[in-house]
């Protein structure tokens, strides 16, 4: 009988996308709480990014059969609401793949977003903080749309939350 350990099973979720940020994983994103595994058994606890997310159940059954991959008989996935998800919850290196992405990171807000939502936004194509916001609501709940007026670029920004 093969055994797997809690660090392969850390590798692994690390390879579970987001469906809708598909260059984040599920651990650079910060959804992923902790990790129980007794035998060929997994629990992984996490936590979504917002309520009624639309792509929670996808992850869900993502965690499942990457897990199952390697080898575990029974993989659970618990919902953990506490402590809740926020985006100072994403990783640096998760961050720096959204700004790649051509996704502006949200800045670290320490528990007050509106603190940062009068920051200047820096253009993601030119890094121009010549930006405006257009619309609160992007393609995701959690993005939210920009133009650049210095190099008249469209782009996105996912909120702090």
């Amino acid at each position: 009988m093969a055994t797997v350990s809690v660090e392969e099973v850390w590798q692994a979720l690390d390879e579970v996308m987001d469906p809708e940020i598909p260059v984040l994983s599920l651990i650079e994103l910060g959804i992923v709480r902790g990790v129980e595994l007794d035998g060929l058994h997994a629990c992984v606890r996490i936590t979504p990014t917002f309520s009624g997310c639309p792509a929670f159940e996808v992850m869900k059954v993502d965690i499942v059969a990457r897990l199952r991959k390697l080898g575990l008989d029974a993989v659970e996935v618990k919902t953990s609401l506490s402590p809740a998800w926020t985006t100072d919850s994403i990783s640096e290196q998760g961050r720096a793949k959204l700004h790649s992405y051509g996704l502006v990171p949200p800045p670290r807000h320490a528990g007050d977003p509106e603190l940062v939502i009068s920051e200047a936004v820096r253009c993601p194509r030119c890094g121009s903080s010549q930006t405006s916001r257009t619309n609160s609501f992007g393609p995701t709940l959690c993005r939210e749309i920009y133009v650049c007026r210095n190099c008249r670029e469209p782009f996105e920004g996912f909120k702090p939350i």
